[in-house]
Order: structure tokens, then C-alpha cells, then sequence
């Protein structure tokens, strides 16, 4: 059987359809947000995804009037209403949900991405860099770029700005991450031309190129509060690819897609000479980075 990314799939290593939430929640409006994602992550898994991806703050909304508000409206994680919401619905349809919510640990607030399995929560990401005025809001994540290690594949999470910086698919690609999930509230870019798509999916589809990296963007629609989102959610497979999407600029929708592992690992072999990790010249830009640790190749 061939897979989206042109290499043959196995009986050992089977096809998984993943799925891209496109929805819109509204600010303050928690219960009835966290009621409509089940819904939508129901009709995900009838369609057979064993991986369904929502948006950035797919619980509170994202454009919060105060500190106030966002901190009522933030949750602990996993204990909270809407976690434990989508570990439920995670059990019961046999899926990986990873959901952006506003997180509360103390008095701290985190723009965060909770990773449930059938089994429950696997742990939390919690958003690297911050986009304009949610540096109000939230601190900056404190736990790194950690990898979910699922009977389906290791996953990552990044969360929507966390995109614009190569590093951070980098590492999470030589960590040995098979796919990255990214909630998202993607909204316009300033000279964006209005015939092109949104700057978001071809930085996807570059890093997942550059990577060997199959990517799930989860983008909400509507206007909150005055700020416009751009929808646009997109699948994109290891070679760069998309595999389904864009999606629409302004409706609800479920985007799917096949991703073979096995697949997506020989991605990164662009040809009998050429890898695209293994091929970096560490040597070189490392050091001059000072990144200062080594991680481990697969």
C-alpha cells in the first residue's frame, strides 16, 4: 500500500489517520467550548483518527479583557473540568487528544497544550514563546520541548508562535519526534497578501521538510473581541507536503490524514547520499550557538 508520502506502508506499520480540529471557541464561554470539542472529537474517532489535534486555548477563548479574567478562566491540568473532560471522551473513543487550555498552577498562568491518550493524561506542554499580549497573561513554559512516547509514535507539541523558530522543530526532531502536534490561533500577519495563504502553512510546510517531521495544525476562525484568526488549519506530511488543507478561512471543519511511520521516518532520506539530520554540520554552528548539550540521533 502506498502512503501520502510515496514510500510503502507495512502490516507492521500501519497507516494512522490523524485529525485537525477547526473550530471556534469564545472567550468566557468554557463549558460550551469544552462540550462542542467532544462533540468534534467524537466525530473525529467515528472516522477512524486515532489522533485528533484542537486549537490554542481551545477551552477559554484567547483574547482575555484582564489578568483577572484569564486567571478565572484557567484550569489546573489534568485535574480540572476540561481535562478531565477530554481524558473521558480520550477513553471512551480510544484516541490521543491534545487540547490547548489555559493552564493554573498557583498563581501562575500557562498558554498550554494538555496530551491525553485512552489510558489518560500523559502530561502537559506548556508554550515556549509568547505572542504579543499574552505576555500579560502568562508566563513563559518551563518545561522544555518534551516528547510523548504513545504505542502510535513519539509525539511533540508546539503551540502556534513556537513555529516561527526553527529550533524548535529541530530538537524536537532529533529527539526522535515522529509527529507534531501544534494547537494554534494563527492570526493575520502584517503584508500578508490576501491572495496567498497564511505565512503559518508554509513555515509547516518548511520545517516539516527541513525536519522529516509530519506536522497537525489545529487554527480556530471567527473574531474575538476584535482580533480576527485566520483558519487555514493544515496536515503536512514529512517530505513538506501537505496531505490535507489548507482548510477554509472561516468554518468549522475536521481535516484528515494518513501518516506512516515508517514513511515518515525514511522521509529524512532525501536520497542515497542526503539526510537531513544527519547531515548537519554540528561542528560548525553548535558551538557558535552555544547550545552546549548534545541530544541523542535515531
Amino acid at each position: 500500500m502506498a502512503t501520502a508520502d510515496g514510500l510503502s506502508a507495512s502490516p507492521e506499520f500501519p497507516d494512522l489517520i490523524v485529525a485537525s480540529v477547526q473550530m471556534e471557541p469564545r472567550v468566557g464561554h468554557t463549558t460550551a467550548n469544552v462540550a462542542r470539542s467532544v462533540r468534534l472529537i467524537e466525530e473525529a474517532a467515528a472516522q477512524g483518527a486515532a489522533i485528533v489535534v484542537l486549537p490554542e486555548l481551545a477551552n477559554s477563548g484567547y483574547v482575555f479583557a484582564s489578568r483577572a479574567e484569564a486567571f478565572s478562566l484557567a484550569e489546573p491540568v489534568p485535574d480540572g473540568p476540561s481535562t478531565q473532560a477530554w481524558a473521558e471522551v480520550a477513553r471512551r473513543c480510544k484516541v490521543h487528544v491534545i487540547a490547548g487550555i489555559a493552564e493554573r498552577e498557583g498563581d501562575r498562568l500557562y498558554n498550554a497544550a494538555a496530551v491525553l491518550g485512552p489510558g489518560g493524561w500523559l502530561g502537559t506542554y506548556r508554550k515556549l514563546h509568547l505572542w504579543g499580549d499574552e505576555h500579560l497573561f502568562f508566563e513563559s513554559g518551563d518545561k522544555g520541548l518534551p516528547v510523548f512516547h504513545t504505542e502510535l509514535g513519539r509525539l511533540g507539541v508546539v503551540i502556534c508562535y513556537d513555529g516561527w523558530f526553527p529550533e524548535t522543530y529541530r530538537l524536537l526532531a532529533m529527539q526522535g519526534v515522529d509527529i507534531v502536534c501544534m494547537p494554534t490561533n494563527w492570526v493575520p500577519m502584517s503584508e500578508q497578501p490576501a491572495d496567498r495563504p497564511a505565512m503559518a502553512t508554509t513555515l509547516a510546510m518548511a520545517n516539516a521538510h527541513s525536519n522529516g517531521l509530519s506536522i497537525v495544525c489545529a487554527n480556530r476562525i471567527g473574531t474575538e473581541r476584535g482580533q480576527p484568526f485566520v483558519g487555514q488549519s493544515l496536515i503536512v506530511g514529512a517530505q513538506g507536503w501537505p496531505l490535507a488543507g489548507p482548510a477554509s478561512h472561516d468554518a468549522e471543519e475536521i481535516l484528515y490524514a494518513r501518516i506512516n511511520l515508517k514513511a515518515s521516518r525514511r522521509a529524512r532520506h532525501l536520497n542515497v547520499f542526503n539526510d537531513v539530520l544527519r547531515d548537519r554540520r554540528d561542528d560548525i554552528y553548535d558551538p557558535m550557538l552555544g547550545t552546549g548539550w548534545p541530544l541523542p540521533r535515531h
